[in-house]
């Protein structure tokens, strides 16, 4: 089965700002299925959707809607062997080297997808459903935190001999795709003086 990413992911793993994901949602360029992960429905979209991501960022041409939605429908009947050779024509004697766009960035996502839905868990049990990595009560928001304050991967690990560095890169991708909501703890307020 083929990876599923919310629209934040596809944003995150492209590199496109999320605007970008819900215009195309908004032009019918995809359709999202609604998928209980955790505690909540989620809206998911197909992998195909960084592919495109990716390319409505790095192509400098103005696509209409019907062309966009031209483009996902043949992404999306790809594979990633296909894709790495594919060309877009995107009018007359006028075509895009996909391939060269979108490189291994398939891969990443496919990768990641797999990492995310094996090693991470939301569970009301553990640390009240905030999303852990498998196995144990390690947030992906403490490993974020730690990456943003500068540890390297290999701090990480050496703190924790059971994680891989597949867990803590798919915990990164995961925290920054799923922020936190709400009021932030203790007193902000006082940072700001």
């Amino acid at each position: 089965m083929q990876a599923q990413f919310t629209p934040r992911e596809v944003a995150e793993l492209s590199g496109t700002p999320k605007r970008t994901v819900e215009k195309a949602i908004e032009e019918k360029v995809f359709t999202t299925k609604m998928v209980k992960r955790g505690r909540r429905q989620r809206r998911m979209l197909p992998a195909h959707a960084v592919a495109y991501a990716l390319i409505v960022r790095r192509v400098k041409y103005r696509m209409d809607a019907a062309m966009k939605r031209r483009l996902a429908t043949a992404l999306s009947r790809l594979d990633n062997a296909e894709l790495r050779t594919w060309r877009f024509e995107l009018e007359h004697a006028v075509e895009m080297d996909v391939g060269r766009l979108v490189g291994d960035s398939m891969e990443r996502a496919e990768a990641y997808g797999f990492a995310r839905d094996k090693l991470i868990v939301e569970d009301d049990d553990i640390l009240g459903g905030t999303p852990v990595i498998r196995g144990t009560r390690i947030s992906v928001y403490s490993i974020l935190g730690r990456l943003t304050h500068g540890d390297t991967v290999a701090d990480i690990l050496s703190d924790y001999p059971d994680l891989t560095a597949e867990a803590v890169e798919a915990a990164a991708i995961f925290a920054r795709s799923h922020p936190l909501v709400g009021r932030p703890g203790g007193r902000p307020w006082l940072a700001a003086a």
